[in-house]
């Protein structure tokens, strides 16, 4: 069946052959991408319609291929691999790998969702020679649906603009678990004919909805009752009888959170230097080198945090927020942020733009409404800045080194430092990567008084010291990368309970390795394995597990088909025992705690076919197989990921890619 359908989508694209060959032939590469190659659109072929795309992050200015490897299917999917979320996709995640908050300054404090929406630094800007598209689709089980659209066409030779569309939706096994996110992005590229001006725009929205059940019951054996084989009748402490529901663009619950955001940002450079050019037969290429650059930010960003019950359980919020007899609850933060920067760059080499030193100052205004409105509170910060960055032609000595300053305003005193080197210690060796970096922030706005979200006693707060040291080794012929973090952390903000924000003030240390590395098992048999150890000092609020580890065992090739490339196999993930965090639906946050522990009976399994023909790609995955219950055949054996959180049964996934010339 899998070849007679292969045979058809084969036929697809050679009956499009016109539009497909536009795009370049597969190819194979190593490091961890298996079977699924690093080619790319970089590269043109030997038909006149060809098209060379590349593209560049906001803050670098290094140009960047396509990566079209098909192994890893956590790179298409909204939740990365190290993620765990509350049961549906689109509910709150958040990593079993330890990661600080590392950002000095103002932050709001809500970042349970953060991995369902576009970012401004994450955004690609692109230079291409055609205009260029990608549709991709993604059905799974429960009417769970992920559509993404990407456009991106050079209005002149000089300009570029691109657009972005994501839709999240899914109604969830449980009750009241449905969600759907919709997120945009805009963004525009120019650079002036002589090099010296260029202008990036980014407009970007993002619109989070949630509904919250506050886990299933916990009075009953429920997971285990053949009277609750359908998951959808275990009752939940929240949005009781509520089925998931609402259309594509509205999450149709009446218990839940909905967070949107904004961001409408505009960079200006203007250089100065020398000019130079490159003459040919039949034409005169101008070239540009910076000495001098001046540089313009401003960027313009709402956030508005909500979270709605319109029928709330009295027992439940009492019990957990000490809030009595409520009729309705609301709760609500919203934040306008203005951030005005300028920056001046100095480029030693006027030949090599990947060194320079860059010295800034950046004007901060906040203005926050919270508690529906009736109280307002106005903020400012000013920071200085300052960063060199040196990427050599020979890789032997790259450098990275950045910090920033509080110098006045609500956050005065925070700072943060920053420096990293990397070298090639050979072509047939790889690279090593050290580095250091230090913070000290003021805890986000979630645990200060005047948040709507601050339902606790009231805590006086220190300001967060957090350091890590790090090193890499990165051995690409030997397909394997190692590297370790080493974290001392002081006054730690958390949540000790569904409302009462925490300190930890002592010192604690936290040590984390880890190691990817691809085997190769026999022929085009692989073995890709990634694994994390994390071990912390002291009694500090910090619980994680020892040993977390995701594997693939499987076919990376073609089969014996010139344009096929396909890779199947099985995928497991895995951790040890540990007290995994719970969930405070009307805080959106994650919190403590220390009375269960949570064990894998059986390795999280999935069974998947992922392959690639010219610019259509596809992925075909049983996910969870572990659930399966042998008394009975069903999946029903649910796994716990949080205290009365379980992730669902067997699902079927199917995503498909297109990519198109235009």
């Amino acid at each position: 069946m899998l070849l007679v359908f292969l045979s058809g989508i084969s036929l697809f694209s050679y009956s499009q052959e016109g539009i497909m060959r536009r795009l370049p032939r597969p190819g194979m590469g190593g490091g961890m991408t298996g079977g699924g190659g690093r080619d790319s659109l970089m590269h043109r072929d030997a038909y006149a319609d060809s098209i060379t795309i590349n593209f560049r992050f906001l803050d670098s200015s290094r140009l960047r291929k396509f990566d079209s490897s098909i192994t890893d299917y956590s790179t298409k999917f909204p939740v990365p691999w190290h993620y765990i979320h509350l049961g549906n996709v689109g509910n709150a995640a958040r990593s079993l790998i330890f990661t600080p908050m590392m950002k000095p300054g103002w932050d709001n404090g809500f970042h349970a969702f953060d991995i369902y929406t576009f970012k401004d630094h994450e955004t690609r800007f692109y230079n291409t020679t055609r205009p260029f598209s990608q549709l991709n689709y993604q059905l799974g089980s429960r009417l769970e649906q992920i559509i993404e659209l990407m456009q991106t066409q050079n209005i002149l030779p000089n300009w570029n603009a691109a657009f972005q569309y994501r839709l999240i939706n899914a109604p969830g096994f449980f009750q009241n678990q449905n969600t759907n996110h919709n997120n945009y992005r805009f963004n525009s590229w120019y650079q002036s004919k002589n090099k010296r001006y260029q202008n990036f725009l980014v407009v970007i929205g993002n619109k989070l909805e949630s509904a919250e059940n506050g886990g299933i019951r916990g009075d009953g054996n429920y997971l285990d009752s053949v009277e609750f084989n359908l998951r959808l009748s275990i009752p939940t402490q929240l949005g009781v009888n509520s089925a998931g529901r609402g259309g594509f663009f509205s999450g149709g619950f009446t218990t839940g959170s909905r967070y949107t955001t904004a961001s409408y940002l505009m960079r200006q450079q203007y250089d100065l230097g020398q000019k130079d050019s490159i003459v040919t037969d039949s034409s005169v290429i101008p070239l540009f080198y910076p000495r001098l650059r001046m540089e313009h930010t401003i960027n313009y960003r709402t956030y508005n945090y909500r979270f709605t019950d319109e029928a709330p359980d009295s027992l439940y919020y009492d019990n957990h927020y000490g809030i009595v007899d409520p009729s309705r609850i609301f709760r609500q933060d919203y934040w306008k942020e203005l951030l005005n920067d300028f920056s001046l760059y100095q480029f030693p080499d006027a030949k090599n733009p990947q060194q320079f030193f860059k010295a800034g100052a950046t004007l901060q205004t906040l203005n926050g409404s919270f508690d529906s409105g009736r109280v307002k509170q106005n903020y400012h910060n000013v920071m200085l800045h300052g960063e060199y960055r040196n990427k050599t032609r020979n890789q032997k000595w790259d450098i990275n080194a950045y910090g920033n300053f509080y110098l006045n305003g609500f956050n005065a005193g925070d700072y943060n430092a920053f420096v990293s080197l990397r070298s090639l210690i050979s072509r047939n060796i790889g690279y090593l990567e050290l580095g250091f970096e230090n913070v000290n922030r003021t805890p986000s706005f979630i645990y200060n008084t005047l948040s709507g979200f601050y339902l606790g006693s009231p805590v006086d707060f220190n300001k967060e010291n957090n350091t890590q040291l790090f090193g890499v080794i990165d051995l690409p012929r030997q397909k394997l990368k190692l590297s370790g973090r080493y974290y001392l952390i002081t006054n730690y903000s958390y949540f000790k309970d569904f409302k009462q924000p925490e300190q930890y003030a002592p010192l604690f240390n936290l040590l984390q390795l880890s190691a990817e590395k691809q085997f190769r098992i026999g022929g085009n048999w692989n073995w890709r394995t990634w694994v994390v150890l994390q071990q912390k000092t002291g009694n500090a609020p910090v619980n994680l597990p020892l040993l977390f580890t995701r594997n693939q065992v499987g076919y990376d090739g073609n089969l014996g088909f010139k344009n096929l490339l396909i890779s199947f196999g099985l995928e497991f993930r895995y951790f040890t025992p540990y007290k995994a965090d719970d969930y405070s639906p009307l805080m959106g946050q994650f919190i403590n705690q220390q009375t269960q522990t949570f064990r894998m009976n059986f390795p999280e399994l999935a069974a998947y076919i992922h392959f690639r023909i010219k610019g259509f790609t596809a992925y075909i995955r049983s996910e969870n197989l572990n659930t399966l219950d042998l008394s009975t055949w069903k999946f029903t054996n649910n796994q716990l990921v949080a205290p009365n959180y379980p992730y669902p049964g067997m699902q079927i996934r199917v995503g498909i890619y297109w990519s198109f010339v235009n």
